[in-house]
Order: structure tokens, then C-alpha cells, then sequence
């Protein structure tokens, strides 16, 4: 019990301390703009010391003289600097750019071991921010992302993107941000829809009564509230000559238009040198109309871009923070392509010319416009504060994404690159069951043959076993079953996998489920359509039909049946009923069919139809003829009926005429209804029907379709073939 007593004291020990310790919470500034939206913050994590510890890091253009040395504005807002990094290699080119992340990354580790954060707080999409990222990614530091998801169209998408990945946590701006956020696989729970941290500072202070005194010390003492105009223009590192040269032109139209205008130093990404001296060639800085500047404090340069006539160039501010004041925008170029913008914001994404942007600054000047809270109401710092105390530093440190579901990808495993893909193919005759193993080619690699029980339960159990003896010899064969493929007589709803009503040779074999019970024993995908149909695609696959658009396929065996392939597709039909050829009636006073009605043309032309006649013939003594060998005690059959035909039997002939006959008006009303392009013959009877069929075309079609090819088929299986074709089809593509 003391030892027990021991464990909990212990236990509330450790929560208390837990509960006392403060979240290190590093803050990392690269340049005046970033500072912007995390001064707010700062101040947030500062005014409760007794839940944060704050360390500062600046690095980036804040220490460069020719940028306003902006670090100097932090220590003005009372913030200790905890390390200051120069990082930045003077160049202004896209060299220099990669060379000051790589010095970056070269100093930060001594600074985050010393520091040891809880956490990273990184802005944006600079790549000094990249380089921070990269390297408390590396050194197992977690990361806040400030306004990730968004897009701007330059390579600052790809920082932003790059940054949001190495980052664990998100606060973004925009409900659109946080959906791209999402779409980037970023964990739902880790994402904060916070609003811009900025806009809490500019929206309480944006109306102060001393604005006028801010205007008139950057612009003058003869400037009015609206008539004057903010610039501020950045190179496009991804385009640098064509952005200097927007740059030339913006300051054309400026000097045109005529109005006072405070114009800011670009940043220092690569160009920016090649634009100051664009502006110094023109004189901007000597020019009555403008002032030029490096650095203005963001408290004030809220009030100049909330009282101006217009703002014009490419900066964030415009399309972000200025439409939180209404203040007109006209913004060039493609840097800020895909930004969310109020209605306030005038595109002139091809600034091709002096004059196009002169005409803009005509239109949007003096304007004003509703006001747009599009980044934010004012209480992001709250909300971040709240999402900081939420984080557990006892969760597990690495990274998880949530990637939307994906198919299964094939291993690259040897054993199955060796393994030939192959279906297990099945074909419920009226007489036997037959079971095979089909490769890829349309080759049967091993068959079973059973007589077919009478049963339904002899049935299903004789063939879920030489299913299971396939698949145990697959293995043997090296094949990898991609499926089973089932061909059955009768009417078929492929979609379930269910015979719906079967043919008089199979009884009790109607409504029975075939996908199911095979499906669960053998733990493969298992098709299920009528032998006519899976003729028709054993054709498209590996008979007369491959390559071939639209075709009939005509099965000509015990009975009439077939498969049509309309537009590459098999044709089912609302009942799947359709492709019914043999119950095409050609005679209203014909024989009885099976099915019930008369005249139908498998009442003339089936292999039991024919047989019926040979049987007529021969009990009338008027079958066999001088030359044909016939035993006494041999079934009569419809061969013995083609026999006696080949040997000048009248009867005989004309039984067959009469068939072909009412096979071809069939065919020919199948010609008239689908048009296909061929017709297939398949089955014991195809060679003899060919050359009939194709007369009767010639002689009752419509000119259109006499020329429509009857071909006979070569294909020694195909009930097997077209179950197998299935699988070989549709394992992958899934919409059969």
C-alpha cells in the first residue's frame, strides 16, 4: 500500500509540473512583412508569461542597411531579440537566393539547439521561411504554419506548399486555404481556420483621429485624404524581365497620371536591383509627384493604404489587407494570381503597356468600396493562443498525412512479374460442367469436365469443387486468377450476379445467386452472363469481332442464341433480355418453340429442331439414302439430316432450305435494327448456315445492308472463352 501511496504522489507530481511548464514558443521574422502578421501574435504570447515562453529569432533583409534595418522596429515594440542572423548573400539574383537558404540552413542549427522551442512559428512563403522550416524539420522541432493553402501563382506557391508540408500545424486565413490544405492530405484535426493575424492590429487601428499627420509627414503638408497613391511593386522571380518592365510601365502611368504618390522600395528577391535602377533612371526619387521609401512601420503604412485614392502594384498587402478598408486596387502582373480578392481589387494581369495601366488608374482612383473581411474579423491571436495550449507534446512527433483512398498498387515482387495472369473460367452447360484455367491470350491452360448434376445442390457443390481444384492447380501452373467468369444458359442479371430464369435443359435454376457462394469460397470477383453474351465477347476478344466496333454474334447449337456488341460495349438491355436472336418470329403460322410462341427462328433452325424433322424423316423411311452409313441403333441426330441433304435428298434439303431460310430473315431483321458491321456464326451448325445466311442478305436486305459480311467463327470454345474474357476484361476496369 506505501509503495502504491509512492506511485500516485509520484503521478500528481509529474501532472502538476506538466500543468506548470510553459510552451517554449519561438517566433522566426525574415523581413518586414512577415513581421506584420506576427508582431500580433508576439504581443499575444508575451501578455501571458505564464503559459509561454517567447524567444525571437530575426534573420533575412531586417539586418540590411539598404532595407531600412527593420530589425531596430522589433526592438521598438519591447521585444527581446534572442539571435540575429545574417543570412542574406547580396546579389539580388536567383543564385543569391538559393545561396542565402543555404547560409541560412548553415547558422539556424546552433540557434534552434540553443534555443531548444516546443515550437517554430513560420510565416508564409519566403525562402528565408523555407530554410526555417527545412532546418526544424530535420532537427525535430515542431512547426506552426502561418497562411498556408493559399496561392499566389509564382514560385511563392511552391515555398508556401514546400513549407505547409514540413509543418505539422496550420493556421490559416481562408476557408479556401484550409480546403487546399486538406486536398494536400494535411491532417484535418491540425488545421486552424484562424483569419490573417495583421488584420486584428489594422482593423482597431486603422480609424485613428492623427491619420492626417501620418500622410502629411510621408507625403507632405498639400496632400488631401483619397488624393494620393500607394506602390509598391515586387519582382517576379520566375519572370524577372518581364516584371521590370511592368515596373517600367507602372511608373510611367504614375508620372502621366499626376498625383502625389508614396512609392516603397521591391523586396529583396531577385530582380529588385534591376527595379530600383529602372526607378532611379526615370528619377522617382528626385520627381516632385513621389517619395520614395525603404521602410515604413506598419501602424502607420495601415493608415496610408486605408486613406489612399489607390494602391497599385503586386503587393499582398494590396489584394489582402486593403480590402479590409475598401481602398481601390489595381494590381499587375501574375504575382498574385489565385489570391481570394474583394471586389475592390482591379486585375491587369497583361500590363503590356503604359496606356492600359494609365486607363486603370482612371478607373479605380478616388473610389471607394465596400468593405471585405475576406482574411480575417480581428480575433486570429486568440484563436492561435487557444490552438498553442491545445498541442501535446507527448503526441508522437512524426508526421502522418491523410491521402485519400487509393486503388492497390501490384508489387514489384519477382514471383509476380514470373506469374501469368490468367481467370478461372466456368460454362453450365445443359450436359456438362465444364471448368477452366484461361490465360491472357485466350490458351486454356487445363480443363475439367463433369457431367452436370440434376440436382441444384449436386450442381453447386460439384462446382464450387472443381473450382477449388483449379484454383489449387493455378498455383502449380504459376498463374495468378484474376477472377471467375461464368457462362450460363438463360436470362442473366450480370449486375447481381443472378441466373434469373435458365433454359428447360437446367432445371431448378431459376433466381439463384452464382456470385455469392463462389465469390465466398474462392475469395476472387466472380462475372456472371448468359452463354450468348459471353460468345459475343469471347469474339471481341480473341475471335473475329477484335478491333471490330459493332457486331452480331449468332450462336447456332441445341438452340439459337448470341451477343450483341453495339459501340465496343455489350448490349444487356432493360430486363436483360436483349440479344434474344433465336425468338425472333419469321412465321406466324410456324412450329412451337420452347418458349411457348410460334414461328420463332429457333423453332426452324436449332440443332434440336433439325433434329425433330431428321427424327419425321426417318420414321417416314424417307431419310437415309443410297450411300449413307447408318446403323440401326444410333440416335438420329441433325447431322444425319446434312448427311442425307449432301446426298441428294429432297426431304431433306428442303428441311434445310426452310432453316437457313427463317435463320437469315432473322439475321436480316437483326441487320435492319442494329446495323452492325458483321455478323458472327457460332456454334456446330455455323459452317453449314454460313454461305445460306449470306445469300438471304443478298436477296431480302435493304441495299444498305447487303453488304454486311457472315463470317463463321474459329474459336473452338467459346462459352469458356467469353466467361474468361470477362474477367481478363473487367478485373481492372470494374464497370461490367
Amino acid at each position: 500500500m506505501q509503495r502504491s501511496r509512492d506511485r500516485m504522489e509520484r503521478k500528481n507530481m509529474d501532472e502538476q509540473n506538466q500543468c506548470q511548464r510553459k510552451l517554449r514558443v519561438c517566433v522566426a521574422t525574415c523581413n518586414r512583412a512577415d513581421y506584420s502578421k506576427l508582431a500580433p501574435i508576439m504581443c499575444g504570447i508575451k501578455s501571458h508569461p505564464d503559459e509561454f515562453e517567447l524567444e525571437v529569432v530575426v534573420l533575412g533583409s531586417h539586418l540590411i542597411d539598404d532595407y531600412g534595418n527593420t530589425f531596430r522596429m522589433i526592438e521598438q515594440d519591447d521585444f527581446d531579440i534572442s539571435s540575429k542572423l545574417h543570412t542574406i548573400v547580396r546579389g539580388e539574383d536567383e543564385a543569391a537566393m538559393v545561396e542565402s537558404v543555404g547560409l541560412a540552413l548553415v547558422k539556424l542549427p546552433d540557434v534552434l539547439q540553443r534555443l531548444r522551442p516546443d515550437i517554430l512559428v513560420v510565416h508564409g512563403d519566403r525562402f528565408d521561411a523555407l530554410a526555417l522550416a527545412t532546418a526544424a524539420a530535420l532537427m525535430n522541432i515542431r512547426i506552426l504554419h502561418l497562411e498556408g493553402g493559399e496561392v499566389s501563382g509564382t514560385i511563392d506557391d511552391s515555398i508556401r506548399h514546400a513549407i505547409s508540408k514540413l509543418a505539422h500545424y496550420h493556421a490559416c486565413c481562408t476557408r479556401t486555404a484550409e480546403q487546399h490544405l486538406i486536398a494536400m492530405c494535411e491532417d484535418h484535426s491540425r488545421i486552424l481556420l484562424a483569419g490573417c493575424p495583421s488584420y486584428d492590429k489594422l482593423l482597431s487601428t486603422s480609424r485613428r483621429e492623427d491619420y492626417m499627420d501620418v500622410i502629411k509627414s510621408w507625403l507632405g503638408d498639400n496632400v488631401q485624404d483619397h488624393d494620393y497613391i500607394v506602390a509598391l511593386q515586387h519582382p517576379v522571380t520566375t519572370d524577372i524581365q518581364h516584371s521590370i518592365k511592368i515596373y517600367g510601365l507602372m511608373l510611367d502611368a504614375l508620372i502621366s497620371f499626376n498625383k502625389k504618390t508614396l512609392i516603397l522600395f521591391p523586396n529583396i528577391d531577385a530582380g529588385s536591383k534591376e527595379m530600383v535602377r529602372v526607378m532611379r533612371k526615370k528619377g522617382i526619387e528626385q520627381h516632385p509627384n513621389f517619395r520614395a521609401v525603404k521602410h515604413i512601420p506598419f501602424e502607420q503604412f495601415i493608415q496610408l493604404v486605408c486613406h489612399a485614392g489607390c494602391m497599385i502594384g503586386n503587393s499582398s498587402c494590396g489584394v489582402r489587407e486593403a480590402g479590409a478598408f475598401g481602398t481601390p486596387v489595381i494590381n499587375l502582373g501574375s504575382r498574385q494570381t489565385g489570391r481570394e480578392t474583394g471586389e475592390n481589387v482591379l486585375h491587369v494581369r497583361d500590363a503590356d503597356s503604359q496606356n492600359k495601366i494609365y486607363h486603370a488608374l482612371e478607373l479605380q482612383f478616388g473610389k471607394r468600396y465596400p468593405c471585405s473581411k475576406i482574411y480575417g474579423d480581428g480575433n486570429a491571436v486568440p484563436r492561435i493562443l487557444k490552438f498553442l495550449r491545445t498541442i501535446d507534446l507527448d503526441e508522437p512527433l512524426q508526421k502522418t498525412f491523410c491521402f485519400p483512398p487509393v486503388k492497390e498498387s501490384i508489387s514489384q515482387d519477382i514471383d509476380h512479374i514470373l506469374e501469368t495472369q490468367t481467370a478461372l473460367a466456368v460454362d453450365l452447360g445443359g450436359t456438362n460442367l465444364r471448368v477452366a484455367i484461361v490465360c491472357q491470350r485466350g490458351r486454356i491452360l487445363k480443363k475439367y469436365v463433369q457431367p452436370n448434376p440434376k440436382t441444384f445442390q449436386a450442381r453447386m457443390k460439384l462446382l464450387l469443387k472443381l473450382c477449388a481444384d483449379a484454383t489449387r492447380d493455378a498455383v502449380g501452373l504459376n498463374c495468378r486468377l484474376l477472377g471467375v467468369g461464368v457462362s450460363t444458359g438463360g436470362r442473366v442479371n450480370p449486375q447481381e450476379g443472378v441466373v434469373l430464369h435458365s433454359t428447360k435443359l437446367i432445371q431448378e435454376w431459376s433466381s439463384v445467386d452464382l456470385r455469392t457462394p463462389i465469390s465466398d469460397a474462392l475469395h476472387l470477383p466472380v462475372w456472371v452472363d448468359n452463354d450468348g453474351n459471353c460468345a459475343a465477347l469471347a469474339e471481341k476478344k480473341f475471335g473475329q469481332g477484335k478491333g471490330v466496333e459493332n457486331f452480331v454474334t449468332v450462336i447456332t447449337g441445341t438452340g439459337i442464341g448470341g451477343g450483341i456488341i453495339h459501340q465496343n460495349e455489350l448490349v444487356h438491355g432493360s430486363t436483360f433480355c436483349a440479344a434474344e436472336l433465336g425468338h425472333i418470329v419469321v412465321s406466324l403460322d410456324g412450329p412451337e418453340c420452347s418458349c411457348g410462341s410460334r414461328g420463332c427462328v429457333e423453332a426452324f433452325a436449332s440443332g434440336m429442331a433439325l433434329q425433330r424433322e431428321a427424327k419425321r424423316l426417318h420414321d417416314e423411311e424417307q431419310l437415309k439414302v443410297e450411300g449413307m452409313d447408318m446403323k440401326l441403333a444410333e440416335p438420329i441426330t441433325a447431322a444425319h439430316l446434312i448427311s442425307a441433304a449432301k446426298l441428294g435428298n429432297s426431304r431433306a434439303e428442303a428441311v434445310l432450305n426452310k432453316a437457313s431460310t427463317a435463320l437469315g430473315m432473322g439475321i436480316v431483321n437483326i441487320l435492319h435494327m442494329m446495323n452492325p458491321s458483321m455478323v458472327i456464326l457460332s456454334g456446330i451448325l455455323a459452317s453449314y448456315y454460313q454461305a445460306p445466311v449470306q445469300n438471304i442478305i443478298l436477296e431480302k436486305a435493304l441495299v444498305s445492308a447487303q453488304n454486311i459480311k457472315v463470317v463463321e467463327s474459329h474459336l473452338e470454345e467459346p462459352a469458356l472463352l467469353g466467361a474468361a474474357s470477362m474477367v481478363l476484361d473487367y478485373a481492372t476496369r470494374r464497370i461490367y
